[in-house]
């Protein structure tokens, strides 16, 4: 092999991993809404539903309006064993034939209008725009849903990862001692009890790592799931670090954001038309007690093959007109209006008793997560102040390793208290980070990190 074709090969085999990694998109948290908003098939299903609302809409207004048909019908008559004339009649007229087979056709266009039925129709277009509102505050708890688990597994892929370079400086410490132990061997410093110490602490590190990488692995998958990205597409997101005051920011009353959520939530307002909605819907049955009042008209022509007539004088003289008005009463319909009323008052009820167990279960979830921010920040301050003492304390105990000052068990329980310490460190701050966003979030604010 030439050096030029050794160069190439080389070359190629360093480029092509970097021309991977540069093709991976770095997906930032409003990437992922922007994202899922788009491409959520569930979003798109209730998109849809908005649409057939519409369609159903036009349909409730249309029943306002006269319905117009128009029928015709062509029919031959066969009598094999006729052997004198038949008199048959048409359109109220008679006819002498006798002929075996026989044609006629016959011809109609009909209207029929409601033009009164208690109001049912009217109703029925307010109950038809009433349920378009909450099909389309439906799509927007959705959207509000998904960004609340993106945000949730964004945070927690942010933790992971600060996790991890945690354990990879305490792997790497390890390795220092671990290395440092065997010198102190050989010149009889230590035991081999205690570099096989050493040597489980550095297993414990390595197995720390691969255990955080594995959890980072984890919520990216479920992150990307929830994106419904293809399996092929590759994933990561965007190394964003926040910082300490992020998790120590000023937290709103819960007052606040109740009454905040109150007025802006969606599955709030949704729930109060739904209770709307139930009163048309009593309004609906109540209208079934009310008379009906209807107007009908038709336009009719007829011909027969057995009329001494021809065609176009058949018509001529078939052609016929009608209109008529209509009462419909009802005085006993087998309980039907009556039993229909008393559904829909039940109906109501039911509608707002779910109204209270959704202001319920929003002012539960406003204030887990309220608790959840304040306790958060409180143990970020307390875990960030003994993260660093004992930082502090297991360097110096390191140092006391190396010089023979300390002994084994000293050093381990030191690092078991920073790695404790640091954990909840790092669990306090992305607590107390998500928690906060998510009350912003409820109180009407876009999520942001």
């Amino acid at each position: 092999m030439t050096n030029k074709t050794f160069l190439i090969i080389a070359t190629l085999t360093l480029v092509s991993p970097f021309s991977k990694a540069q093709d991976t998109k770095q997906w930032t948290l409003q990437d992922c809404i922007n994202y899922a908003m788009e491409h959520n098939i569930q979003l798109q299903q209730n998109r849809i539903t908005e649409e057939q609302g519409e369609v159903n809409l036009k349909q409730s207004k249309a029943a306002l309006f006269p319905s117009l048909t128009f029928n015709m019908s062509q029919s031959v008559n066969y009598r094999p064993l006729q052997d004198s004339p038949s008199n048959l009649v048409t359109n109220g007229m008679a006819t002498s034939s006798s002929r075996k087979a026989t044609a006629n056709g016959s011809y109609g266009l009909n209207a029929s209008w409601t033009v009164w039925n208690g109001g049912a129709n009217t109703k029925n277009i307010k109950v038809q725009e009433v349920s378009n509102k909450i099909t389309v505050l439906n799509t927007q708890q959705t959207e509000l849903n998904i960004q609340e688990q993106i945000a949730q597994l964004y945070v927690q892929i942010l933790y992971s990862q600060e996790a991890e370079k945690v354990n990879q400086t305490m792997l790497s410490t390890a390795e220092t001692q671990f290395h440092r132990g065997e010198e102190m061997l050989s010149v009889g410093q230590i035991s081999k009890a205690d570099l096989a110490q050493l040597h489980a602490q550095l297993s414990s590190c390595k197995y720390n790592v691969v255990q955080t990488q594995a959890q980072t692995a984890q919520f990216k998958l479920q992150l990307k799931n929830l994106l419904e990205l293809n399996y092929q597409q590759s994933f990561d997101i965007a190394s964003t670090t926040p910082s300490d005051e992020k998790a120590l920011e000023l937290m709103p009353t819960r007052e606040e954001v109740i009454n905040q959520a109150f007025a802006t939530r969606p599955e709030i307002r949704s729930s109060e038309l739904s209770v709307e909605a139930a009163e048309l819907d009593l309004a609906v049955a109540k209208a079934g007690y009310w008379p009906t009042i209807s107007i009908n008209a038709g336009v009719g022509d007829s011909h027969n093959s057995a009329s001494q007539y021809e065609w176009g004088e058949q018509m001529k003289q078939n052609l016929n007109a009608s209109i008529g008005i209509s009462l419909a009463v009802p005085i006993f319909d087998n309980r039907r209006n009556k039993t229909a009323v008393e559904k829909a008052k039940l109906a109501k009820t039911n509608k707002q008793l779910d109204l209270q167990d959704q202001r319920n279960a929003l002012t539960s979830t406003i204030e887990e997560y309220w608790l959840n921010a304040y306790t958060s920040q409180q143990k970020f301050v307390a875990a960030k102040s003994k993260a660093e003492s004992m930082e502090a304390s297991y360097t110096l105990l390191d140092e006391q390793f190396k010089h023979g000052l300390k002994n084994i068990v000293e050093l381990l329980t030191g690092r078991d208290n920073l790695i404790s310490a640091q954990q909840e460190r790092l669990q306090s701050k992305y607590t107390a980070i998500l928690n906060l966003k998510l009350l912003q979030f409820y109180q009407g604010q876009p999520i942001e990190l």
